[in-house]
């Protein structure tokens, strides 16, 4: 599934109120959400998107994680399409994919949900 987002790029879907999804629309949808749905990677893919570019070497501390590790969830994050890394000497310096958070935010728009909630 990673192999066929990466060789497909961006992700491409109609809103879910639309129309229904179908098998690869959905399947793509939910390794992008599956990325994402791990507390660690969201940690990184947020400080990535809160401070516009960031290294590798920057997120240790943060995260009180290993190289290793910290190299494991980018590697899925930029799998799925959410960020992109750029080698700078023995660093990768990461940023968000803009295409791609606008595709999720499309994908999973519902009318009526503004981001108030309704009284029950």
């Amino acid at each position: 599934m990673t192999d066929e987002l990466e060789t497909t790029g961006a992700l491409c879907c109609p809103p879910l109120a639309e129309e229904p999804l179908d098998a690869e629309a959905a399947a793509r949808l939910a390794t992008v959400l599956g990325a994402l749905a791990d507390p660690v990677r969201l940690r990184i893919f947020s400080i990535i998107a809160s401070q516009g570019e960031t290294c590798s070497c920057n997120l240790e501390g943060p995260l009180a994680r290993s190289q290793p590790t910290i190299s494991h969830h980018t590697s899925r994050l930029a799998a799925a399409g959410l960020i992109a890394g750029e080698r700078r000497g023995r660093w990768m310096w990461w940023r968000v994919v803009p295409e791609q958070v606008q595709a999720i935010t499309t994908a999973l728009r519902v009318p009526g949900a503004h981001g108030v909630a309704t009284p029950v």
